[in-house]
């Protein structure tokens, strides 16, 4: 797992500040119901599996490992949304979640330019998603989990600013868009 900060890699939105975020993104338009989906086939999850730097080349994803990635983000969605807005973890989330963690995780190991990365399978790179989620949302960090407020922004971002008030899953996007509306708001 490299330390890209980009927001936007190989067409997948990275807003999340953490993995498990990132992956609920892959699934668009959940507020308007109009859900665009970008993990449409297999070579998409080995692309978004690069791009979020767990490995460096397509790890050879099939049609059971791209369902496996949905439920997984679904599980990962359902749980942040529980946690951002205070609610009880759903049970089924919740065991979905952890039968994905007990799978074999893929290994770390150190690329020739110093970046960490993951050495495994696509069930094994998925089971490491899942790990971190388990961290994220059961330890201190879970109660730092946030949505977007934008009116049509479903992402979800771990809030690590002083205050803890962050409320865009990026300036340059959301919060920009919220800014422009209330000056022009102001201006009429």
């Amino acid at each position: 797992m490299t330390s890209r900060s980009e927001e936007t890699r190989d067409g997948f939105r990275f807003r999340g500040g953490r993995l498990p975020l990132d992956l609920t993104a892959t699934l668009a338009g959940r507020i308007s119901g109009a859900h665009r989906e970008s993990l449409n086939a297999p070579a998409d999850l080995d692309r978004w599996l690069v791009a979020a730097g767990l490995t460096d080349r397509a790890a050879g994803s099939t049609a059971d490992d791209l369902l496996a990635a949905r439920a997984l983000r679904e599980a990962l969605y359902a749980l942040a949304t529980a946690r951002a807005e205070g609610r009880a973890l759903p049970d089924a989330g919740r065991e979905a979640l952890n039968a994905f963690a007990a799978q074999p995780a893929a290994a770390p190991w150190l690329d020739p330019a110093g970046d960490r990365r993951l050495h495994g399978g696509v069930r094994a790179l998925l089971a490491s998603v899942a790990r971190e989620a388990i961290e994220l949302l059961g330890g201190p960090d879970g109660q730092r989990v946030r949505q977007c407020q934008g009116p049509t922004c479903a992402i979800l971002f771990l809030d690590t600013s002083r205050a803890g008030d962050r409320r865009w899953c990026s300036m340059s996007a959301c919060g920009n868009r919220a800014k422009v509306a209330a000056f022009r708001q102001r201006e009429r």
